[in-house]
């Protein structure tokens, strides 16, 4: 594929990067990428990929953009309020990049159609943006079952944190935390609050690592929980082990198929 003129002056930062250069961007162009739950992480996330060129995005919510929204998925924008999350997400992405073709899912991702959804486009690697426990053992799960490579992140207050897992190189995200927490344990970001641009930040270093790993450079946060607290303005890098008895990665897990738990979402009306 030859770039267009207008290509080569959009990408133009990437290209006379050695790291990147003209066959890297044209790895990100051909690449794609699902983004699940267009929030709080999801949506810089998202606009950054675009802005990258990640050819094709997928975006799976089954929202509507609320007013509340606003203090931080960035995505969406004073008049989109009671659009589906997924058409404004891709009206944006589409003014911001029209190189990139967007497929949108308006659906909550469940154990009957997570797989169905990562097989539909091949995605190559996946960036969980949700924002709930059953939702982010559902895209681990999946996400180990299909050998898919994916970010996980989550925030709240003003504290946020991810890691990256891709198969055969560290832990998968259950290796860590095993199991949801019981219902009304840890607050929602209802009951916690959350600073809008602790989102932007971690949501970001997610777009980042799915770069990275498009492209094969750098190192990824595989094998880390890297950590932020926006008060003390300090990042930790927490070196993960692997977990031999992990119920789904393990030696011999003992989950072989996907599990719809129970449990109230972030939900900030």
């Amino acid at each position: 594929m030859a770039f267009t003129d207008e290509q080569l002056d959009r990408y133009s930062r990437h290209i006379i990067l050695k790291e990147v250069g003209a066959k890297g961007q044209k790895k990100l162009l051909d690449s794609k990428v699902l983004v699940i739950g267009t929030g709080g992480l999801g949506a810089p996330a998202t606009m950054f990929l675009a802005a990258a060129g990640v050819g094709t995005i997928g975006l799976v919510d089954n929202d509507v953009v609320d007013l509340s929204n606003l203090q931080r998925q960035i995505i969406h924008f004073t008049g989109d309020v009671g659009k589906p999350k997924v058409v404004s997400g891709q009206e944006t992405i589409h003014l911001m990049n029209p190189d990139i073709n967007v497929v949108t899912y308006q659906e909550w991702v469940s154990a009957q159609n997570i797989e169905q959804i990562i097989k539909d486009q091949d995605y190559d690697f996946i960036i969980d943006g949700t924002d709930n426990f059953p939702a982010k053992f559902l895209i681990n799960d999946a996400c180990v079952f299909l050998k898919k490579p994916f970010s996980h992140a989550g925030i709240i207050r003003f504290q946020g944190q991810t890691m990256t897992y891709v198969p055969g190189q560290g832990p998968c995200y259950r290796c860590i935390f095993h199991n949801p927490p019981p219902p009304n344990v840890v607050p929602t970001c209802k009951q916690a609050g959350v600073l809008g641009v602790i989102g932007g930040i971690i949501g970001t270093i997610q777009a980042t690592e799915a770069i990275k790993y498009i492209l094969g450079i750098g190192e990824l946060l595989t094998g880390y929980l890297l950590t932020y607290d926006a008060l003390s303005m300090e990042f930790e890098k927490i070196k993960l082990a692997d977990n031999p008895n992990c119920q789904v990665c393990g030696d011999h897990p003992t989950i072989t198929e996907l599990i719809d738990y129970e449990q109230a979402q972030c939900d900030l009306k």
